[in-house]
Order: structure tokens, then sequence, then C-alpha cells
């Protein structure tokens, strides 16, 4: 069975090697971006640009987009010169972006009414499981779509959980930043405190990393935390984002979130600090302000 033509747009920090991954497992792809320097590259590896989400969807069997927020996707979708456009009957979309559930299923229901088949798709493992395609995907749609495209999340990552319909996999994504934040939080605290009382802090991110406090953040952010390396592979402003759809989502359906709430406001205290474009494990510098102490390790 011939692979179908793929459509890219937004070869950010995660699209971008998403997008290679693709090309290196034999797709061909069509590629739109709104800067040059990702497009040109992925051109010189043999793929097609689009100077429209239209044209691409006019090239394309499935497309993909990995954008920042919510606007961003209903304006690549149903904006002006947008997929809508250009989309056919039979044709998949599929969005891995992380955005509000109500508007992934606004998208899908649009699409949907020209024949295009959605499916949600949000991601998890940062820039770090971009580029080892690892990532975790959840997603929302119907069975017989997920099946139909889950040879390409195959080559992204774990193949993906289907969570439920359309908007489904955002719901599990807000989730899944519920824990990331939360966790953040907990492993800034913890570096701080050893820090201040004059442990070097690579032997907490060491001994914690071996025993029931081992997490994600530990293994893929610790050594990089105390080290002050906060190289963005997801931005402060956009976990903030997330955590923003976070509290709506909770107060849709009338839980409470009283840890996050918390963690919400060290994240806006980081923005407010002009913190944004930092990793989102740049949160320790909000921790070390409030101990006045820096947690990094002399090793």
């Amino acid at each position: 069975m011939d692979k179908p033509r793929i459509g890219f747009i937004g070869l950010g920090i995660m699209g971008k090697p998403m997008a290679g991954h693709l090309i290196n497992d034999g797709y061909s792809l069509v590629v739109h971006n709104r800067s040059r320097e990702a497009v040109d590259e992925l051109v010189d590896k043999g793929t097609q640009e689009a100077h429209s989400p239209k044209e691409v969807a006019e090239n394309s069997d499935v497309v993909i987009t990995m954008l920042p927020d919510s606007p961003d996707v209903e304006a690549v979708c149903l904006g002006d010169n947008g997929l809508i456009h250009g989309v056919r009957d039979g044709m998949v979309h599929i969005d891995m972006s992380t955005i509000a559930p109500a508007v992934a299923v606004k998208v899908g229901e649009a699409l949907g009414e020209k024949g295009v088949s959605c499916i949600d798709a949000p991601v998890s493992g940062g820039d770090v499981g971009a580029v080892n395609a690892t990532l975790s995907i959840m997603a929302g749609g119907d069975q017989g779509t997920y099946d139909r495209i889950k040879p390409i999340f195959d080559v992204l990552g774990n193949g993906g959980v289907l969570c439920g319909p359309l908007g489904s996999g955002q719901t599990a994504k807000a989730c899944n930043q519920i824990l990331v934040a939360v966790t953040i939080a907990g492993v800034s605290e913890a570096l701080v405190v050893g820090a201040k009382a004059g442990v070097d802090p690579l032997k907490i991110v060491q001994v914690l990393s071996g025993g029931l406090a081992r997490c994600g953040v530990l293994e893929n952010r610790g050594e990089r935390m105390v080290n002050g390396d906060f190289d963005p592979g997801f931005r402060i402003r956009l976990h903030m984002k997330d955590l923003n759809i976070v509290k709506q989502t909770g107060a849709d359906y009338e839980v409470p979130i009283p840890v996050t709430s918390v963690v919400h406001e060290l994240f806006n205290t980081a923005l407010v600090k002009d913190r944004g474009e930092l990793d989102h494990s740049g949160l320790l510098t909000v921790l070390e302000d409030m101990a006045g102490v820096e947690a990094r390790t002399n090793s």
C-alpha cells in the first residue's frame, strides 16, 4: 500500500524533527511555516514547499498541524487561505498542537463537513521526544481514522493511545500538563531546599532519580536545571497557555484543581519576571528567587 502524501504545517522546535522523521521513513512531504529557515532546510531534503495552508491541503492526502495555540489552529484550518479551502473528501487532518478541547471539536466538525476525517493528537515528550521519535501521543477521534493513520504515529513515537471521540486527546493532554507543571514545581522546590542546606543539587538529581521520586522531569531536565541551562525545549509562556486551558477545563467540568492553581501562579510569576521564553524547567528560577539561593552544581 502506497504511503499517503503528508502536508506538515508548523516547523518549530518540535515540528521540524517530527517532519524529518517522516521524510526519513519514506513519506513525501509538503511543508509550510511562517519562518523560512526550517522550510529551506526541509526543501533541501527533497520536500515540496507550499505557500499557504490551502496549498498544503491541495497537495496532500493527510495534513498534520503542529502549532502554538488555539487561535493559530483556527486560523490555519478555517481562516483565509486555510486548509478548509483546499481540502477534499477522504482527506485526514491530524492536529498535534496543544489547544482547547472545544476548539479541536469546532475545527474537526467544520472540516468534517467537507468530508475530512479529523484526529486531535497532542503529544508529550518535548523537544527530546520529538528529536528521538519517542513522543507520547494521545488521540481523539473515531477508531477507523485512527487505524488509518497509526503508522504515522508509529514513526513519531509510541504509536499513540486513542482516548475517545474528537477532543479527547486534548483533554488527556490537559491532564498531562497538570502533572508536568506540578512535577517541575516539586523538583524545583527539592533542588532549592537541598542547595540552601548546602547539598550539591546535582547529587540530589542523581539520588532522587534512582528512587520512587524518579520522573521524566529529573531524567530529561534535572542536570540541565542545576547547570542553569534553560534553553527552550518547551517555553514557559506555552506551558502557561496550557495551564490556562487546564483551568478552563476544570471550570467546565466543575473539578477543583487547588495544586495546579498554585503552580499556575508560579508560572505567572515567571512571566511577570520576563522569563516566558525560558524552558519550562526555568520555573526553578522563581523558587530560587523566593529562597534567595541558586540551585547550581559545582561539579
